[in-house]
């Protein structure tokens, strides 16, 4: 095996696997940009595309296409580490390759009618072959029921393997998370004729399963990626995770009450959802300061500084994105003028960047050093990094440039609409008129297509990285000296 060449015939039965879920994620994340330049485009020119691919569908397939590309990614991060963790091999291989093929199949096709067919008659057949029309989780049922079953066959085969392995506190608290990540799915599977209650159950999906079992799935990548990447001591890791899974309970479950206030639920729920939601993030920042300290003290070698960047900007990305910018409009008082409007929108790109996309993007760069023979990826790279520099910029001061962008839509938005026009239809589409609201959606559109331009540098960067390199990867140090 030579450094720096793309040789997959080292890597495990997990890892080639997990190379599998990150080529389709990398190809799905390509699909949300593109649908969501698309749909940013129609805000300035709502002809265009009209009734071949209008906005509503852009929007579903930009909403969706994320999702799915950040949950292939943690399956292929969790795919990626389980067997070294575990230290046995992956059990139920061939079942996890046979979900990953039809888990992909049914995505393809999902897409190929969101694009093609789009809607059907208020009929059941709709419901279970075109689009259940309920908003980010449009997928008919027969693809509901087998996400969930490919969900089964993944927690299986990590269950399995640790249990075949050794167990630790991380492998321990992911298992359980996986429980939750494939029985919240099943809330979104069934109707009341309340819509109160229907609108409840709905967001276990879209807040606890995204928001919720997701924060506690990234506890469990970061604390694995810090350990890679610096050799960080894991009882650090492991008692920051044990705190948040405790906040996730009282916060994450919580909080999922500032969606609640609004469908009619009792209004106590106005106190606990605004009071709960700014706490989630905070354990993982915590655990990322904790660790850079620690390497600092004990002067702890880094052994990949791609994936070293991408990780921090994940812990402030997230702390930002869904604390700080979660927190900001999810008080009641200010809720009532924010909800619904841009400002949301701006809260949810910088939300899902800082907290799902950067810590994925870590894990590519992970795995992508061992996967070219255990390549040198620290300081002083044969093309000095310039690519994922730029990468790492432009993706992150193009999300933040949309944020910015959205948030002063959003503002003019709050004012015109639901300040001065009384949340109004009139006032509604008034306030998508004026000055402002045009002007951030247009820097919107231009921070987007800057963001395009990180991906595609992203892209190559990951293509090409550590094929000059003829050094091996620098060692982290608690690996050097347990090797002593």
């Amino acid at each position: 095996m030579n450094v720096g060449t793309q040789d997959p015939s080292h890597l495990t039965g997990g890892q080639k696997l997990a190379v599998k879920y990150y080529t389709v994620a990398v190809v799905l994340f390509t699909a949300q940009i593109l649908f969501g330049l698309l749909a940013g485009l129609q805000y300035l020119v709502p002809e265009f595309g009209y009734n071949v691919l209008d906005f509503n569908v852009n929007r579903m397939v930009h909403i969706n296409a994320m999702v799915l590309w950040m949950l292939y990614g943690f399956i292929g991060a969790i795919y990626w580490l389980v067997e070294e963790e575990a230290g046995t091999e992956l059990v139920g291989l061939k079942l996890g390759n046979l979900a990953f093929w039809v888990l992909t199949a049914a995505i393809t096709v999902v897409v190929l009618v969101y694009v093609f067919v789009q809607t059907g008659p208020g009929e059941m057949s709709t419901i279970w072959l075109i689009n259940e029309g309920r908003e980010y989780i449009e997928a008919p049922r027969w693809a509901d029921i087998g996400i969930v079953v490919c969900l089964l066959v993944f927690f299986w085969n990590i269950a399995a393997t640790f249990m075949k392995g050794k167990w630790s506190g991380i492998s321990g608290v992911l298992v359980l998370d996986l429980v939750a990540l494939t029985g919240l799915y099943l809330a979104g599977m069934f109707y009341t004729p309340n819509i109160s209650v229907d609108q409840y159950w709905w967001w276990w999906v879209i807040h606890l399963w995204v928001e919720a079992t997701w924060e506690v799935m990234i506890g469990c990548i970061m604390a694995w990626a810090l350990i890679k990447t610096l050799g960080v001591r894991r009882e650090i890791v492991t008692t920051w995770l044990y705190i948040e899974v405790t906040l996730m309970f009282g916060s994450g479950i919580l909080g999922l009450g500032h969606h609640y206030f609004w469908i009619g639920t009792p209004e106590y729920w106005l106190a606990v959802g605004g009071a709960f939601s700014v706490l989630e993030p905070i354990p993982l920042v915590a655990m990322v300061v904790h660790a850079l300290y620690d390497s600092g003290v004990h002067r702890f070698k880094n052994s990949n500084h791609p994936a070293m960047a991408w990780l921090i900007v994940h812990t402030f990305g997230n702390f930002f994105g869904a604390g700080v910018w979660g927190f900001m409009q999810t008080l009641p008082q200010i809720n009532v003028y924010t909800h619904g409007t841009q400002w949301s929108s701006s809260h949810g790109h910088l939300a899902f960047f800082g907290a799902y996309a950067t810590i994925n993007i870590a894990m590519f760069y992970l795995a992508l050093q061992k996967w070219r023979g255990n390549v040198y990826m620290s300081a002083g790279l044969a093309d000095n990094g310039r690519k994922w520099k730029w990468a790492l910029g432009l993706l992150s001061a193009g999300t933040l440039g949309m944020t910015m962008a959205l948030l002063v839509s959003g503002y003019e938005q709050s004012f015109v609409e639901r300040a001065l026009g009384g949340s109004t239809w009139a006032a509604y589409f008034e306030a998508q008129r004026t000055h402002w609201f045009m002007q951030g959606m247009f820097w919107r559109q231009v921070w987007g297509v800057i963001t395009a331009i990180g991906l595609a540098i992203l892209i190559w960067d990951m293509l090409t990285i550590g094929r000059k390199e003829t050094r091996s990867m620098v060692l982290p140090a608690n690996h050097v000296e347990a090797t002593a």
